[in-house]
């Protein structure tokens, strides 16, 4: 009686305990380089919201990231299946809050993202992103057996991801750009046809460039990159002032030239002050600055464990196709956000105002990449183990 009520004991162990601890790991190791370059990058915003009072925004800072792990720990409990289940009502849900974004959402930082309710407010983009992925890897599932098929498999799942990424982008284009790169590489996973991704992703280009025709500052923002101007609704002024669109750019390549290899140590940046928001678009930038490329190169580390063992480990050894799917999907969108986030700061991309996950000043984004990484573990408990006596 002993023995069998110490298998059941074990046997329940091991199904809650996490099969992927280096994905743990990762998590809290980006977390603890956020903690620690926020506190150094919030005194701009402390000065200018709270006299000074960088405590308040570093213990905002750390509520939020242990309401992120702790979304990851209980989401990590709850089979991925049966969220699935919900993944279409949640996504129907997310694209109400979008365009009620529209209607009544709140200014910030130049875009309506954020809805406010009770007091509290939110980016239900956020919710859209991890809604998608479960709902594409859902239909990619169903759809296995014809998913060549233009009409029976591709239109419904393009329908989806082309509604979804055209009202996110209406005033994010930088996270709708992610949010189609990762459903592409779902889709691609799951061998839907060439040509059909092909199109969809020239549907993307095309939509951006409608985007960018529509926002005179998005459009600025390119040339300036490129250092050329091609869009009619700019002016050179915008593209070619130091002051204006590159200056974001030209104050995080300071910061880079200032860290050089070894940085200049904890808490001494300089271009904190000079960096519009750089506890979040460009705290990687703070980093670099404080830590070196030294330092830089260890966070980027993080995130190529945590592309190589989401795809690599949870993944190719998830125990359906749909844990394959979500695992490639919500990876994938994690490791661009990191990956795209430390290019922006390098100059090597356009400016975006992508926040970096588990490192940036965050609210709404912090936790939805908690339940992302919540979700890519619980997969990985389910992966083959022995048996436990």
């Amino acid at each position: 009686m002993g023995k069998q009520r110490q298998s059941i004991i074990g046997r329940h162990l091991a199904a809650i305990y996490p099969a992927d601890k280096y994905l743990v790991w990762v998590v809290l190791g980006l977390a603890a380089f956020g903690i620690v370059a926020v506190y150094s990058a919030i005194g701009f915003l402390a000065e200018t919201k709270s006299g000074g009072d960088t405590e308040r925004f570093l213990f905002r800072h750390l509520g939020r990231v242990g309401i992120a792990l702790l979304a990851m720990g209980v989401v990590s409990l709850i089979d991925y299946r049966r969220l699935a289940r919900f993944a279409k009502a949640a996504l129907i849900l997310s694209l109400g809050l979008l365009v009620a974004v529209k209607v009544v959402g709140t200014m910030s930082g130049g875009a309506r993202r954020w809805l406010e309710v009770a007091g509290f407010g939110f980016q239900p983009s956020d919710l859209a992103k991890v809604a998608l992925v479960l709902y594409v890897a859902v239909l990619l599932t169903q759809k296995q057996e014809y998913i060549k098929d233009f009409g029976r498999a591709f239109v419904p799942i393009l329908t989806w991801i082309m509604v979804t990424v055209m009202l996110i982008g209406v005033e994010d284009l930088s996270s709708a750009a992610m949010v189609l790169v990762a459903a592409l590489t779902m889709c691609f996973v799951a061998r839907a046809n060439t040509f059909h991704l092909t199109s969809l992703a020239l549907l993307g280009a095309l939509l951006a460039t409608m985007l960018l025709l529509a926002s005179p500052n998005r459009a600025a923002r390119l040339e300036s990159y490129l250092g050329l101007k091609i869009f009619p609704n700019t002016t050179e002024e915008q593209v070619f002032d130091a002051s204006d669109e590159g200056y974001q750019a030209e104050q995080a390549r300071i910061a880079f030239a200032m860290g050089g290899l070894a940085g200049v140590g904890p808490g001494k940046s300089v271009q904190r002050d000079f960096l519009p928001a750089p506890y979040n678009d460009f705290i990687f930038a703070i980093i670099a600055e404080e830590y070196g490329i030294i330092g830089a190169l260890i966070l980027l580390s993080l995130f190529v464990v945590f592309l190589f063992r989401g795809l690599l480990r949870v993944a190719r050894h998830a125990p359906d196709p749909l844990g394959l799917f979500v695992a490639v999907g919500l990876t994938s969108m994690l490791a661009l956000y990191g990956f795209v986030h430390a290019g922006v700061a390098a100059g090597l991309l356009p400016v975006t105002g992508l926040p970096m996950p588990f490192v940036s000043y965050g609210g709404t984004s912090m936790l939805a990449g908690g339940v992302m990484v919540g979700i890519l573990l619980n997969i990985s408990r389910q992966l083959e183990r022995p048996a436990v006596e």
